[in-house]
């Protein structure tokens, strides 16, 4: 189950980090939040 929140928060912060760079800046910095909230890392939202 780690394993799968880590990509899942991986998968998070590149979509984030490109949606920044096409100048959505809102919805880039929101993405970026939750994946790391969700990774393995950070505040799991399934534990």
């Amino acid at each position: 189950m780690a394993f799968l929140l880590w990509i899942l928060a991986v998968i998070l912060v590149v979509s984030g980090i490109v949606s920044l760079i096409r100048g959505q800046m809102l919805w880039g910095i929101l993405l970026i939040v939750v994946g790391l909230l969700v990774g393995p890392g950070g505040v799991s939202l399934f534990t």
